[in-house]
């Protein structure tokens, strides 16, 4: 395990080192600012539109936490869903395409120093973005009044997320040699875990019982949900835990693999 700041530096530098990463960082950029914006627009729009009809009673439940930075972290989620797969795609296909995987197996690491430190990388470039995050909610608390635990609760949300998706794409870059395999299995996967609630509530597999409580239990969104409203049950934090655990298990068995055959 000592040897897993060692992978993690290499793999994030060797991410620097191509435009791969600054072009992400860039697009995740743009698009958080203008979700923003727009989010805000909406925001004014909205507030000014119920002081035309004088409806004074819905003005006094409106707050920016649970209509503003709410709703932003649910866009950035989503962003998130189309980005990450981007940010793991190489993490072992490229090594399989470069020929360096043999070399990196067959060298003094363990397969837990492999796994943990290219995870490492990722979960650490994931917490960039989401330091960019925190910076458009910052904003409000200059000229308005967020509750501060909603926001830091929904920044860590988005983190803990953002963390299981790079441990599914971690896992899918681990199966195949071809990153833009690697991009798409990730990508369906994390769209399976955002349209289980739908699922769910249309009463498909059975949507009503407790098969239907277990798909929302498995979504992150519904989640998110929860850390978004200022709470931060262990229950939650135990459902991160296991799948990026799980993905990490699945993961290591899968480069195991290769000594295998």
């Amino acid at each position: 395990m000592k040897r897993v700041p060692t992978v993690a530096w290499r793999e994030l530098r060797s991410l620097f080192v191509s435009p791969v990463a600054y072009v992400l960082m860039s697009l995740f950029a743009v698009l958080a600012g203008l979700f923003f914006i727009l989010g805000v627009a909406a925001f004014n729009a909205w507030v000014l539109q119920l002081q035309q009809y004088q409806a004074f009673d819905q003005l006094e439940k409106i707050n920016l936490s649970d209509h503003l930075v709410a709703n932003y972290y649910d866009s950035i989620g989503v962003v998130l869903l189309f980005l990450v797969p981007g940010i793991t795609m190489g993490l072992f296909a490229a090594e399989k395409t470069n020929g360096t995987q043999e070399l990196l197996l067959t060298s003094p690491l363990t397969i837990w120093d492999v796994v943990l430190g290219k995870f490492a990388a990722g979960a650490a470039f994931i917490g960039i973005l989401v330091a960019m995050v925190a910076a458009f909610p910052g904003l409000l608390f200059v000229y308005g009044d967020p509750e501060l635990g909603k926001t830091l609760t929904g920044l860590l949300g988005l983190l803990l997320v953002g963390w299981t998706y790079v441990a599914i794409g971690a896992f899918a870059s681990s199966v195949t040699r071809s990153q833009v395999v690697s991009f798409l299995i990730a990508f369906v996967l994390l769209l399976c875990l955002l349209l289980l609630p739908a699922i769910s509530d249309l009463g498909v597999l059975g949507g009503a019982g407790g098969l239907g409580d277990a798909l929302k239990w498995v979504s992150t969104g519904e989640h998110l949900q929860q850390m978004m409203q200022g709470l931060v049950d262990t229950s939650d934090l135990a459902y991160f835990a296991v799948v990026i655990g799980s993905f990490l298990l699945l993961t290591k068995a899968s480069v195991e693999s290769v000594r295998w055959r």
